[in-house]
């Protein structure tokens, strides 16, 4: 079974800061409490192929993540895709960034989470969970990006 999250919110940053904080994946501890470290290969800008290799730990267990960058459109458009081989891996996600009329930025944030193996049958509880902390895990993007 595969299924998607997704949650929008408002935050008091120009787009172009919005998307130069969430296009380096390394900022992501900065909002996501299961990232426990993350690296980017290769060095350098953010660019469609670059890899995020991330530990992360979710509802007890850590795993290793690895996110390739597979679609860039500054300072609108961020897709990704898991290439770790893990039981719930996201298939799919992404960043939608518009500008709005006072200056700031609407963000769209969605994972499509897909099961493998055992895995489909762990999804529908990992989806539960993931939709139940959307807003907040919007709410703490738009914290991180106005701190920053």
């Amino acid at each position: 079974m595969a299924g998607q999250f997704e949650a929008t919110v408002q935050i008091n940053r120009p787009i172009e800061e919005v998307f130069a904080f969430l296009s380096d994946g390394e900022n992501d501890p900065k909002f996501s409490p299961r990232v426990q470290q993350i690296a980017k290969t290769p060095e350098g800008p953010t660019a469609v192929g670059t890899v995020f290799a991330s530990t992360v730990k979710d509802a007890g267990m850590t795993t290793k993540r690895q996110i390739r960058i597979s679609e860039l459109q500054p300072p609108t458009r961020l897709r990704w895709t898991e290439v770790s081989k893990n039981i719930v891996t996201s298939k799919e996600g992404g960043y939608d960034l518009e500008s709005t009329a006072d200056g700031n930025t609407r963000l769209r944030v969605f994972n499509s989470l897909e099961g493998h193996g055992i895995g489909k049958l762990l999804t529908p509880l990992a989806l539960s969970a993931a939709r139940k902390d959307a807003d907040a895990f919007a709410g703490r993007i738009k914290t991180a990006v106005e701190a920053s």
